[in-house]
């Protein structure tokens, strides 16, 4: 599958509206898994949901970017772009998986953070910053794994990782084709050229070292066979988990800060 298909027919497989989310993962991958609400400061953001579970008896803290199912679901999520209050919610439930040692996994999944006037007003741009300054050096194992759509500063918010994979069908750039070929082109029917050079998919950032690994999909997307997908990413988070926990924290931070600033070198 890795030489059939273009970037753009990955985005579109990215996007496909049968393409499973968030959701989907944390029944499958996790038991027992209590969700937790809000960010103690302004209200409770349904584009971003986390929560504590067990991974194969171990406590974990679950961080995901939920797109909805249907379009009141997405209506209500905002297609899982997340307003301030969602980052902050997310930086909390990390706090506290920090405090209780509990290893955190994040599920990334939007198109970017939410552009709206109110989320300025909020401080969308210092959530997405403080974000990305606590889990630089939290000091607990952190795995985060693309889903589908990985863009923007949204994505880069809960990125910051020992441990970054990806869906085989996922892609993940700092804006959307359409964005690049309107802004660099000014033409946004240029979108299949833009995929291809902004070097989006799995394999493309495989081989830059970005990414640690890629979740193979069956044919025409995960949603087709999820189970084979599911089954490597349960065992690929097992694994790593039984190597990071192992580490100390002052080594696992270094670690981390380590891998993020050679990124591109």
């Amino acid at each position: 599958m890795e030489n059939k298909l273009t970037a753009w027919q990955r985005v579109e497989l990215a996007r496909h509206k049968d393409r499973l989310k968030a959701q989907d993962y944390i029944h499958y991958l996790f038991d027992d898994v209590l969700e937790l609400h809000g960010d103690r400061l302004y209200k409770d953001d349904h584009a971003i949901v986390g929560g504590i579970g067990y991974f194969h008896d171990m406590p974990v803290t679950i961080i995901a970017q939920s797109k909805g199912k249907t379009l009141e679901e997405n209506m209500d999520r905002r297609f899982g772009m997340s307003n301030p209050e969602g980052f902050r919610k997310a930086m909390r439930l990390a706090k506290q998986a920090e405090k209780f040692n509990r290893p955190i996994i994040t599920l990334v999944d939007t198109a970017g953070a939410y552009p709206g006037k109110e989320a300025e007003e909020r401080g969308q741009a210092q959530a997405i910053a403080e974000c990305l300054s606590l889990f630089s050096d939290i000091k607990t194992p952190v795995i985060a794994i693309v889903l589908s759509e990985g863009g923007s500063g949204g994505a880069l918010a809960l990125s910051i990782s020992d441990r970054l994979c990806m869906l085989e069908n996922a892609v993940y750039s700092v804006l959307s084709p359409e964005g690049f070929a309107s802004i660099l082109w000014k033409d946004e029917s240029l979108v299949k050229e833009a995929a291809e050079v902004m070097k989006l998919t799995s394999y493309d950032l495989n081989d830059k070292g970005i990414i640690d690994f890629i979740v193979k999909e069956v044919e025409g997307g995960i949603q087709n066979n999820p189970l084979y997908s599911f089954k490597q990413l349960d065992q690929y988070i097992f694994n790593e988990l039984q190597v990071l926990n192992k580490k100390d924290k002052e080594s696992l931070v270094k670690e981390r800060y380590s891998k993020w600033r050679h990124l591109g070198i």
